[in-house]
């Protein structure tokens, strides 16, 4: 099909799950054979002076001098002022793209806050990559998919657990197994970061065999462990001698991660958050690119480099509107930035198939220049005042409520959200109220706001009291199955 031709898929690079920061739209794009710099002048100066390395800035003080009017550092560099206004400053640069695949006609966004989560003690913020290392590895993945933990040693414990951020830190559900060497057991994880110890009778300690650790909060450390999700893999050269492969998400450091050689060429598995990123191989001191891989596209530097799109395909449609000349779509996926995605037209309905990262957005479709809601999704988010479009990637969690069918609105607000009554309206599907939503791991208080009205979820039987002596609903989002827990 001509559409199936035509298919533009643009990844989004924003933290799964959280906010936009609205009072720093700092990105640098590619459009129009162009790279657009674009500022916000309330940012902080750490923030901007990421985006200014991305944007191949250096210096010192750049920041500074940028954030008091002084433009100099930027324009002899070649970058063209075009956009000065009270909170916003943007800037061109010529470039000629070279995209290997013709279907891709689209920006390919750069934005390098990519990953704003902040974690909390025993619960580690997410990361843009990550890479274990063990002096002995005590954590290995199984061939039934299974994660396996093992204390060397330790024969005259008389009991050993496991605890960490993925079973909530619980001193009953990792008890281990005694073996002829140690102690084992087996947990289900799903790709990410995760914090651990273990406990031996009674005692917790770090795993000593791992390198890697984290600032537990009480003056101790936890230990960190990555659960893969993606391999590079670069066929062939067997006789060269060292093999490393490097990108924008690990800063082009050509010396961090090394492939290992095997019987088809070269690997390395590590994690990889949601989101685009550009690579290539550095072969015996020369950089390659991905023969593997027809996805290319030219890095800030012109040049060119392989491309990896992770995330979840979502399907945007918009019925009608066939006199339109154009249809966008913005959303806090892509920094609310319009003239970016456009949708292909196809007989009565406007589509475009976009790769995202899980997390919850809000967004609008722009018809003509016209902002408008999804007519075709009734769930909303308020978001500064403005009422937008609510769509959730890979929820892990939604919310019901049973009748209350001639309820005018119907919202739910909780812990989550700061108790916040008007961010979340729920869209009626049937004899029932549903938001699909991605909540934080842990424990959610909750209650349903129906047309102003706080009320306990009836079809949860689990809840607590409060402060106004009207109890709150309460679910538990466990981080090893990612789904409630009542």
């Amino acid at each position: 099909m001509m559409f199936l031709r035509c298919l533009v898929i643009i990844i989004l690079l924003l933290a799964g799950g959280l906010p936009m920061r609205a009072q720093q739209r700092n990105s640098l794009t590619l459009a129009n054979d162009k790279l657009i710099l674009q500022i916000d002048k309330r940012s902080a100066k750490n923030y901007l002076d990421t985006i200014l390395t991305r944007a191949g800035v250096n210096g010192d003080n750049i920041s500074t001098k940028i954030l008091k009017g002084d433009y100099s550092a930027l324009t002899s560099k070649g970058w063209q002022l075009a956009e000065n206004s009270r909170f916003k400053v943007r800037f061109n640069r010529a470039l000629n793209i070279n995209f290997s695949a013709p279907v891709v006609q689209q920006p390919f966004i750069i934005t390098t806050n990519t990953v704003n989560s902040e974690g909390s003690p025993g619960y580690p913020a997410d990361v843009l990559y990550g890479v274990n290392k063990f002096g002995l590895q005590t954590v290995r993945e199984l061939p039934n998919g299974m994660t396996r933990f093992f204390v060397p040693g330790n024969l005259t414990a008389k009991r050993v657990y496991v605890s960490g951020s993925f079973n909530m830190w619980s001193l009953s559900k990792g008890i281990m197994l005694k073996t002829d060497s140690g102690w084992i057991t087996d947990v289900k994880l799903k790709p990410g970061i995760y914090a651990y110890k273990f406990i031996i009778n009674g005692n917790w300690t770090h795993d000593v065999n791992n390198k890697l650790t984290e600032h537990d909060g009480f003056n101790h450390v936890n230990s960190i462990y990555y659960r893969y999700n993606y391999t590079f893999r670069f066929k062939g050269f067997q006789k060269s001698a060292k093999v490393f492969v490097a990108g924008s998400f690990n800063k082009w450091n050509t010396n961090e991660i090394p492939l290992t050689r095997n019987n088809n060429g070269w690997q390395a598995s590590m994690y990889l958050h949601d989101g685009t990123f550009l690579y290539r191989f550095m072969l015996d001191g020369r950089w390659i690119t991905d023969p593997a891989n027809k996805s290319k596209a030219n890095d800030e530097k012109g040049l060119i480099a392989s491309v990896i799109n992770l995330g979840e395909m979502v399907n945007f449609k918009l019925k009608g509107y066939t006199n339109a000349n154009k249809v966008c779509i913005a959303g806090s996926f892509n920094n609310w930035q319009p003239e970016r995605i456009f949708l292909k037209k196809t007989d009565n309905l406007w589509q475009l198939p976009v790769i995202i990262p899980q997390g919850n957005y809000g967004y609008k479709y722009i018809v003509d220049g016209k902002w408008i809601t999804d007519p075709a999704n009734t769930c909303y988010v308020n978001e500064g005042g403005e009422t937008n479009s609510f769509i959730a990637v890979k929820p892990n969690y939604t919310f019901k409520l049973l009748g209350y069918l001639n309820a005018q609105s119907v919202r739910v607000a909780g812990s989550f959200n700061n108790w916040n009554p008007d961010q979340y309206t729920m869209g009626r599907k049937g004899d029932e109220w549903i938001l699909n939503i991605k909540l934080p791991v842990g424990k959610t208080r909750y209650k349903f706001v129906v047309d102003g009205n706080w009320i306990l979820d009836p079809g949860n039987k689990q809840w607590e009291s409060n402060e106004f002596d009207t109890g709150n609903s309460v679910i538990w989002i466990d981080p090893e199955t990612s789904t409630k827990t009542i």
